[in-house]
């Protein structure tokens, strides 16, 4: 796969629900995810699709998701690409409803996204 189609195909999935897939189809198995900060008992830093799976289940499980937008992919040849992420979301711990924004830039390596880092707007 292209960097295109890599970027397409992410953003693609993202916007139907299926980070999951997605996960398993686009994903090197040692890559790695680099949050903006450290989330609530844990590294900001999850290495492997294993772990980034993980992530991606205590997230659902934490939060309730109102809406979602995706806007992007943004290429930056050869080997990266970013995606605007905005949600709409319910922390279920607190019960707080916010809405937020971040930037997420993607790194390929040899058809396989191996690094994501994700940036956010101070609060």
């Amino acid at each position: 796969m292209t960097l295109e189609d890599i970027a397409r195909q992410l953003v693609s999935n993202c916007r139907e629900g299926r980070e999951q897939d997605g996960l398993s189809e686009l994903y090197d198995p040692g890559c790695e995810s680099v949050e903006a900060s450290d989330p609530p008992g844990g590294s900001r830093i999850s290495k492997g699709v294993e772990a980034i799976k993980g992530k991606h289940d205590w997230w659902a499980a934490n939060f309730e998701l109102h809406g979602a937008e995706v806007d992007g992919p943004y290429l930056h040849a050869p080997d990266r690409f970013a995606v605007i992420f905005s949600m709409d979301v319910t922390d279920r711990s607190s019960g707080q409803r916010w809405k937020g924004r971040e930037v997420a830039l993607y790194t390929v390596a040899e058809g396989k996204i191996v690094r994501e880092e994700f940036f956010q707007a101070p609060m």
